[in-house]
């Protein structure tokens, strides 16, 4: 069974990219690139499913990134 997740790339402090699951909360992984940090997703997401199998995750509609302009 296939299930799809939204993730948030976001520069880290250190360099890194953060990568945060925001259907899943408290999975959280990084990378050196996007590319690093998209796969280290994929892994924390399926470590955070098997060690939670019955954990209910948000779904799709819950979840929504968007950008917002405001004058400073």
């Amino acid at each position: 069974m296939f299930q799809k997740f939204n993730i948030l790339i976001e520069p880290g402090e250190d360099g890194w990219f953060v990568v945060t699951v925001p259907g899943l909360p408290g999975c959280i992984t990084q990378g050196k690139t996007i590319e690093e940090a998209t796969d280290n997703a994929k892994e924390a997401i399926e470590a955070y499913l098997e060690a939670n199998p019955n954990h209910i995750t948000l779904q799709a509609n819950q979840v929504c990134v968007r950008e917002v302009q405001v004058n400073v």
